[in-house]
């Protein structure tokens, strides 16, 4: 058999190798997400998300995020690969004519819904994971405390980190670790069934376990939501690079965007002076907190929760947006009109 396997081995895209590593860090890992499976054995998908990736002639046939892979819109993603294009075109072109290249790719996402074109011996590609969460007994999943635990700083006013899921490399026959694998397998037959999805949705997400019978978990991400009477809810749009950086969020929100709120003509009634009192109390406290999780105040509960998103991997690498994704938005000129020696200009041309 295993000279079978040797002789005609599995395509990468239907490969998962597991790696027991030995090292200290690497033990505490595996143990908190097996002691974390256990308590949060079931997910809740969110939906898709949406970013960009470069698949470049040293890479291949591996592709790298380009960036955090959180917009909720292909169209989004689409503008976000139209900066990076605009914006190396401006800043590391090495001459006119690598520049002329990454402008036609500009002006081509201006005009059309394109969700992959080559730029010389680059491919890019706009990318779809879904998001979920863990959930166990009626809680969503927090932090876990291997989550970046060097991260412990309140200084609200420092610009975080990028997420891990930045450059991160989508090779789905990698080693990982034990549970890493386990998940995977757990999750590759997953597919929309609630009933709230259009009959569409669900057709797609069946064809996706043939397109891309593959699946790779990006690394997690941490948001705020708000827990309400048997459900939750985003309190921040953003998605957070570390459990701290979610926290900091929080504390910013209330003690800083709150009393903002109450400037604006118009807007005096969504939170009163007593409210902004109370908000500010409740943050001093949950920044004392180390590693604290729930911010209670005012009859409302906010939490800091454990994302992660689930990749579909196929013989060509990572899924594109499905037909059926809502993808409403028209493709716009984002940026100012560039030559190919790096002239810009601003006028309606």
């Amino acid at each position: 058999m295993r000279e079978h396997d040797k002789q005609y081995p599995a395509p990468d895209h239907l490969t998962i190798r597991i790696a027991q590593r030995d090292d200290p860090v690497s033990q505490v890992t595996e143990l908190d997400a097996f002691r974390s499976g256990q308590r949060y054995p079931h997910i809740v998908v969110r939906g898709p998300l949406f970013g960009c990736a470069v698949q470049t002639p040293a890479d291949r046939p591996r592709w790298r995020l380009l960036g955090e892979l959180d917009t909720g819109f292909p169209q989004d993603a689409r503008d976000e690969l139209n900066s990076y294009l605009w914006s190396y075109a401006k800043d590391q072109a090495a001459d006119h004519r690598e520049r002329r290249r990454l402008l036609d790719g500009v002006a081509r996402l201006e005009k059309r819904r394109i969700d992959e074109l080559s730029v010389g011996s680059d491919r890019y590609r706009i990318v779809r994971a879904d998001e979920f969460a863990r959930i166990g007994d009626g809680s969503l999943e927090p932090p876990r405390p291997t989550d970046h635990p060097e991260d412990d700083h309140w200084e609200l006013e420092k610009k975080d980190t990028p997420s891990d899921a930045e450059g991160f490399v989508v090779d789905h026959a990698a080693e990982v670790q034990p549970t890493n694998g386990l998940e995977r397998l757990g999750l590759r037959e997953s597919v929309y069934h609630s009933e709230r999805f259009p009959a569409d949705v669900l057709a797609d997400s069946r064809r996706a376990l043939r397109t891309h019978p593959g699946l790779v978990l990006l690394p997690p991400a941490f948001r705020v939501l708000e827990r309400e009477a048997g459900s939750w809810s985003m309190f921040l749009a953003e998605q957070f690079p570390t459990p701290q950086a979610a926290r900091r969020g929080l504390v910013g929100h209330l003690t800083k965007s709150v009393p903002l709120v109450r400037e604006i003509p118009g807007w005096e009634s969504e939170y009163s002076e007593r409210d902004v009192a109370v908000f500010a109390k409740a943050a001093e406290r949950f920044m004392s907190r180390r590693g604290a999780n729930e911010l209670r105040a005012r009859g409302r509960t906010f939490q800091i929760v454990r994302v992660e998103r689930m990749m579909r991997i196929g013989p060509d690498g990572p899924e594109p947006p499905r037909p059926s994704d809502e993808d409403h938005q028209e493709p716009s000129k984002i940026h100012p009109t560039m030559d190919e020696w790096g002239n810009i200009s601003f006028g309606d041309e």
